[in-house]
């Protein structure tokens, strides 16, 4: 069969890989920690000062935007995973609903996003730390704290440095890491339940006066509800990371839909909660242009303490977004080179059940990026492939029902046309609603990955070579 209509089997996807696998050590209370603490970190930490200077108070109507439409691809990537429990996440499933050049443009859209969701945080990380640090005394120079892209600015090392440490607790071990993750999540949702009790008795409703001062916005609109909306999607994803730890899944057709739902249902709660607070707290333009804009707010209130706390909690919490997604990142890799799309020998796992090769060379890229790059570029390019991503999973979730509706499934996405619609229109609509020079690197990025699939990959995958039977 042709590349343009090669398809996995999902039987065959299932069955027994050779060579050392990944260890089944993980349960869903690992699984929502995993989501909560990769989705909870840089987007409201950081980027509700960017999305409240697009749209002013209406943020409020970003969040909810983004999180609907992040709800619904939550809903079909938890019966995708349940149907395929195999490390790849988008990846895999758009092999097997769509086809494998369907399937490389995902898989190489999703190298992109979290590799650049890495470096955002990292960056946003830096933010909180240096500030932190500079309260205890300890005043880095701004050349060592800052990309090139600032006046004196030579490399952003706080950043670089997170990066290496996270890196080393990958490769320890998936349970190791992953119960250090829920430690961390903890601290990370009560300080911001802290900032929400301290802001919410200095509530003031003329802070929401005008509502919408740049009105609601459109697709080519890079200002207003739907310019802050395609924004804040940062802060949504996430829990697409718990899918890519199907694999190592004690009971994946239980656990992987209480993590992805879960930790969905608990961030959404908390982000319209906290946003509500810091603009009914603080005007907008206060914050908007703050690398910290909670503890902006918290010492604007005369709340010193406070504000060292959070930052504080930005500064050991953020970094299990960093490790959700470097996961992440690494089992995307491992999925393509298993399936020969990649170079094989990134598939190689370590005595401790980790990809060591494929992860390491992922923290070198990103540590790159995170010390040279801006925080809203990198947001804004790693939407870019997010939202391709979502919609693939979107237009998997119909396909599958209409082409396999007999097949098993431990769960049902309610309503599944009307998810798998909105998930696709709500991604289109974003991504539109991007920068122009966002959406023309990224078509770059993917002209690039296309030349790399025809020149490469399409010869050497397994369904190429005829080592996997065809769907």
């Amino acid at each position: 069969m042709a590349f343009w209509n090669r398809r996995r089997s999902i039987d065959a996807m299932l069955a027994p890989h050779d060579g050392p696998a990944l260890k089944k050590t993980l349960g869903w209370p690992h699984l929502m920690a995993l989501g909560v603490g990769a989705i909870v970190g840089t987007g409201i930490l950081t980027l509700i000062g960017v999305g409240a200077g697009l749209a002013g108070p209406a943020v409020l109507i970003s969040f909810a935007l983004a999180g609907a439409v992040c709800a619904c691809a939550a809903l079909a990537y938890a019966e995708l995973s349940t149907i395929m429990p195999a490390s790849g996440s988008a990846y895999t499933y758009s092999y097997a609903a769509l086809g494998e050049i369907f399937a490389w443009v995902v898989g190489w859209s999703l190298i992109l996003e979290y590799s650049l969701v890495v470096s955002a945080v990292a960056v946003g990380w830096s933010g909180y730390a240096v500030p932190f640090l500079a309260g205890w005394g300890i005043d880095l120079p701004t050349a060592l704290t800052v990309g090139p892209h600032v006046e004196g600015g030579l490399i952003n090392l706080p950043a670089v440095f997170i990066i290496a440490v996270v890196t080393g607790l990958l490769l320890l071990g998936t349970r190791e890491s992953a119960t250090l993750n829920a430690i961390l999540v903890v601290i990370k949702i009560a300080a911001l339940v802290a900032f929400v009790a301290i802001a919410l008795p200095n509530f003031d409703a003329t802070h929401f006066t005008p509502f919408m001062p740049n009105g609601f916005g459109a697709p080519f609109v890079q200002t207003g509800v739907m310019a802050a909306a395609a924004i804040i999607f940062f802060a949504f994803y996430g829990f697409d990371a718990i899918a890519t730890a199907a694999e190592e899944t004690k009971k994946p057709e239980r656990d992987l839909a209480i993590g992805i739902v879960g930790s969905m249902v608990i961030c959404t709660v908390l982000y319209i909660a906290v946003a509500a607070a810091a603009i009914g707290a603080a005007p907008v333009a206060s914050f908007a242009d703050s690398p910290e804009p909670l503890a902006h707010i918290m010492r604007g209130l005369g709340q010193g303490v406070a504000a060292q706390w959070i930052a504080a909690a930005a500064v050991v919490a953020l970094p299990t977004v960093l490790l959700a997604f470097l996961f992440g990142q690494s089992r995307i890799f491992l999925g393509m080179a298993r399936d020969g799309l990649l170079p094989n020998r990134l598939a190689k796992i370590s005595n401790r059940g980790v990809p060591v090769v494929v992860t390491l060379f992922t923290a070198v890229v990103v540590a790159f990026l995170a010390g040279i790059m801006r925080l809203d570029e990198l947001a804004s390019l790693a939407n870019a492939g997010t939202l391709m991503a979502f919609m693939a999973v979107g237009i998997s979730l119909i396909v599958l029902r209409i082409r396999e509706p007999n097949r098993e499934r431990k769960f049902k996405a309610p309503l599944w046309w009307l998810v798998g619609g909105i998930a696709i229109v709500g991604c289109i609509v974003f991504f539109f609603s991007l920068k122009g020079s966002t959406q023309l690197y990224f078509l770059g990025w993917n002209v690039l990955g296309l030349v790399i699939y025809l020149v490469w990959s399409s010869r050497n995958s397994r369904l190429a070579k005829g080592e996997e039977v065809e769907g």
